[in-house]
């Protein structure tokens, strides 16, 4: 079984690596990062900010292919990809191979560059209608699906599943198999099975397994919280690309991250209070103009959760957010909490400045100069150490 860790060797932090991207179809991605499809959360204003801060590519929440409701304003707004860079990705689900087709059709009409079929949500409420998931357990079932949504449109067509049913059950390469012989495109896969729901180690192995068995691009999803774990996962397992769901809750700049350490193998400082700030304003902004204020407000609450998530005094602040009920009254909210956190960071700055360069001159005198060996007693890449050595004049 594969664990993670950055002792293994598999990970040469600070070696120059080459910029990677992502082929589907015909369509090139300007890189290998893709936003996972979340209900509830990979709305229009999600995908946008997290193309802007280094996705590729972010795929929307599922919609329901039975045509009755493609009239509700929940499949409306779900299928909302106005404004949005491309390349723009619709996630159907179902399980009638003829519903599936026609819902395909009716989003390429809508603008859809891709479409993708999911059948890895564990939903309960989506497995009991023997969609999702729960098609693994039919491959014949999931053959005539694919075959039909393929057949169905011209632009490409993809793939989101597990590893299989349950741990008696893994039929990902068989699903695999099916998949690339009928004109799927590319494969994303989450690496636990529908039993497993988001428990336990992903399967890096099993991934590892279905990338050695396909000639078409495969997509590694699941625990891909850093940059240093996307390195580790991208070269385990040899995936075309990644994909990245709960860890980008409330840090959508983790696309950035992954990105840059990707190309220079050397990490972006994480962002200041300030930036969080902004980019969680523009975030709301966002979310009162999609779903107009009153709906809105409640959309935001959890994601101003997820933000705070991990600052200081943020549980008391999300305990009183979640009781305000105007756009308002929740922007002014945001304001004060990150004042505060702007005030003591100043302070916090003040006082780094105050012992860092001292700190640093005793370590490099121990060293006896050697930045590598400096960095080692840090516990800090060296490219970081020159950084703070130039900053203080010491190099």
């Amino acid at each position: 079984m594969s664990t993670f860790s950055v002792a293994a060797g598999r990970l040469r932090v600070g070696d120059e690596s080459e910029a990677t991207t992502l082929k589907i179809g015909s369509i090139q991605l300007k890189n290998n990062l893709i936003v996972a499809p979340m209900a509830g959360v990979t709305d229009r204003p999600f995908r946008s900010l997290c193309k802007r801060l280094g996705a590729g590519m972010a795929v929307s929440e599922m919609v329901a292919s039975n045509s009755l409701l493609w009239g509700s304003e929940k499949t409306v707004r779900r299928g909302n990809h106005e404004g949005e860079v491309e390349p723009k990705v619709i996630q159907i689900a179902g399980a009638d191979p003829e519903m599936m087709a026609e819902a395909a059709r009716y989003n390429v009409d809508k603008g859809a560059d891709i479409v993708d079929i999911n059948m890895g949500c564990p939903a309960k409420k989506i497995c009991n209608v023997f969609a999702g998931s729960a098609l693994l357990q039919d491959e014949a079932l999931v053959a005539r699906i694919v075959d039909a949504v393929v057949r169905a449109v011209e632009v490409p067509v993809t793939l989101k599943i597990r590893t299989g049913w349950n741990k008696d059950n893994r039929n990902a390469l068989r699903i695999a198999k099916i998949a690339e012989d009928h004109g799927i495109r590319s494969l994303a896969m989450h690496g636990r099975t529908r039993a497993c729901m988001y428990n336990g180690d992903a399967e890096y192995d099993t991934i590892r397994a279905v990338k050695g068995s396909v000639a078409i691009p495969v997509v590694a999803n699941g625990d891909i919280e850093t940059p240093e774990k996307a390195k580790w996962v991208l070269e385990y397992t040899g995936a075309d690309a990644i994909m990245i769901g709960r860890a980008a809750q409330g840090r959508p700049w983790i696309f950035r991250e992954i990105d840059h350490y990707l190309k220079t193998g050397t990490k972006l400082p994480p962002p200041g209070v300030e930036e969080i700030r902004d980019v969680l304003v523009g975030h709301l902004h966002d979310l009162y103009a999609f779903y107009g204020y009153e709906r809105g407000v409640r959309v935001a609450r959890k994601h101003i959760g997820w933000y705070t998530k991990g600052l200081k005094n943020s549980a008391v602040f999300r305990a009183r957010m979640n009781t305000l009920e105007s756009a308002d009254l929740q922007l002014a909210a945001v304001a004060g909490f990150f004042g505060e956190l702007s005030a003591q960071s100043g302070i916090y700055e003040m006082v780094v400045a105050a012992v860092e360069k001292p700190m640093l001159e005793v370590v490099m005198f121990q060293a006896q100069g050697n930045q590598t060996r400096a960095a080692r007693l840090l516990g800090m890449n060296r490219n970081t150490l020159r950084k703070k050595l130039q900053q203080h004049g010491l190099d």
